[in-house]
């Protein structure tokens, strides 16, 4: 970077109101965010379309998660051979046009095919447009946009299993797909009007590709999301596919970080990482986007597996989460330029610790409103939480960083949000078969509570059938009665570890340093 561009960085100002380049932003963000999950809820349709295995239509998430978990480090990269906001714009067509791609996909393969594309047209612009608003604004209306911005990253995963679900019931599957054309072509339009490139953003000339350090990328994210997609089926390291792909992806990460550290000219700038503020604040904002995806996945399959609620209902019950990120928004708008941010997000995460240890004692005789409160509670607390964190993360960066940093941040928090449901899932199912031994040693003969259990449920069937008929009914009755019981008990376990996960990570805010009045206030 030049000399003159590095002097005037911070001095540049866009020809148009931050809020209007704010918008094609915050449209591209929300629909990147919205499509990892509101296909989710349509994949067992899909499957049926091309005869396929449920098993398999996972990969129509998988590969749409690898591909823009390749891309949004190099983000950066392209900005530069590209310019900004040509880059920014080709992404958004690209993503219309692969998303359209998708909607008319009548073969496995072709599906694949399109969600890579769509992935890549994706990858670009949700660190983009947190570059573009951090940098359109000045520091002291910083926490309003961000506020913003966060709630479109809290808001998106939460509505795209309901919005799927209600359009895949009333309509069919592509129509989740189609739906971003409109948004797109808006994207597209605003941001050639509003959207400017700074001096430090614009297309530049002789810049080398690190193919070498794109290798190395590739592999990590590829062999990382399949273990993470396929550990818990295959019973984890006991597989040696999942062991050799994890020694695979572990030493790909290494050798990563190892080229990006002394080749010249990197894919990645990693000295970011020399910012404390901006290295605790990544770390915090990895484990709150795990526990925030966790929370959305593992919800919908406690209520839809032991209560029998459909995909649409049980999909509706993370909305109140929505409506609590509204309320958060509206206070931090207010609350950002006054209050310390650290005590801001340190409130944030108390409040999620007590939301998920809410959703912990639960139990199969709840009502809605069992639900709807501890989401509530949650949703507020993630708002608290999130949207303070990505102003705290940035605020000791350079604007020329900015794109960077935004890339390496939401790279990491993707794999945080993979890894956290990954995490979670397992701990369902090992804690459902730790609790189903501790219960299975009550189902003995020599426990006259069980006997007279038994006794009374074999005395209702044998009034329809024979006493040794009668007597496994009952006996199978009372067994999956068990697993039931064991099953929630995985579930509340799994809530109540997100709880105090949440709570474990207040002492890390402290190590943050403290922003001082006169550094939110300037400009």
């Amino acid at each position: 970077m030049s000399a003159d561009i590095t002097s005037t960085q911070e001095e540049w100002k866009p020809k148009y109101g931050p809020w209007l380049g704010a918008i094609p932003t915050i449209f591209a963000a929300f629909m990147f965010v919205l499509d990892e999950t509101v296909a989710s809820v349509a994949l067992p349709h899909m499957a049926g379309s091309f005869s396929i295995s449920r098993d398999e239509s996972m990969w129509i998430l998988t590969f749409y998660l690898v591909a823009s978990g390749v891309v949004i480090p190099m983000v950066d990269w392209f900005c530069k051979i590209l310019g900004r906001k040509n880059y920014f714009i080709f992404s958004s067509v690209l993503f219309a046009v692969s998303s359209m791609m998708c909607g008319f996909a009548t073969s496995f393969g072709f599906m694949i095919f399109a969600r890579i594309l769509q992935g890549i047209g994706g990858g670009g612009l949700l660190p983009i447009s947190q570059a573009i608003l951090l940098e359109n604004f000045p520091p002291r209306e910083r926490g309003k946009a961000m506020a913003v911005f966060g709630l479109v990253i809290i808001i998106a995963p939460i509505i795209g299993p309901v919005l799927g679900g209600w359009i895949t019931d009333n309509w069919s599957w592509p129509w989740i797909f189609f739906i971003n054309l409109p948004i797109c072509v808006l994207t597209v339009f605003l941001s050639q009007k509003f959207i400017e490139d700074p001096p430090y953003a614009r297309k530049q000339k002789n810049i080398p590709f690190d193919a070498i350090g794109f290798s190395f990328l590739a592999i990590w994210m590829i062999t990382l999301q399949i273990v993470l997609d396929k550990g818990n089926n295959k019973d984890w390291f006991s597989s040696d596919f999942i062991l050799w792909l994890t020694i695979i992806s572990c030493s790909s990460l290494i050798a990563f970080i190892i080229s990006q550290l002394y080749i010249k000219k990197p894919l990645v700038d990693l000295s970011i990482f020399k910012d404390k503020n901006y290295s605790i604040c990544t770390i915090i904002r990895f484990m709150c986007h795990a526990i925030l995806l966790a929370s959305i996945a593992i919800l919908p399959q406690f209520l839809q597996s032991l209560l029998g609620y459909s995909a649409f209902t049980s999909g509706l019950t993370l909305m109140p989460r929505g409506l609590a990120g509204i309320v958060t928004m509206t206070l931090l708008s207010q609350l950002s330029t006054r209050v310390d941010n650290r005590i801001l997000v340190a409130f944030g995460l108390l409040v999620i610790g007590i939301g998920g240890l809410m959703l912990g004692n639960l139990n199969l005789d709840i009502s809605y409103m069992n639900i709807v409160i501890p989401n509530l509670v949650f949703g507020f607390g993630m708002g608290f939480a999130m949207i303070p964190l990505i102003s705290l993360s940035v605020v000791t960066l350079r604007n020329d960083q900015m794109t960077n940093a935004s890339g390496v941040q939401t790279m990491l928090t993707n794999v945080g949000g993979a890894i956290g449901t990954s995490v979670c899932t397992t701990m369902i199912s090992r804690f459902s078969q730790v609790h189903q031994n501790m219960l299975v040693e009550n189902l003995s003969p020599l426990n006259p509570v069980f006997q007279a259990k038994l006794s009374a449920i074999q005395g209702a069937f044998m009034q329809l059938t024979t006493s040794h008929t009668a007597n496994y009914m009952a006996q199978n009755m009372l067994y999956k009665q068990l697993l039931q019981q064991s099953t929630l008990w995985g579930f509340i376990e799994a809530f109540r570890y997100v709880g105090i996960a949440s709570i474990l990570l207040i002492p890390f805010l402290f190590t943050i340093k403290k922003i001082g009045k006169e550094k939110k206030t300037e400009n």
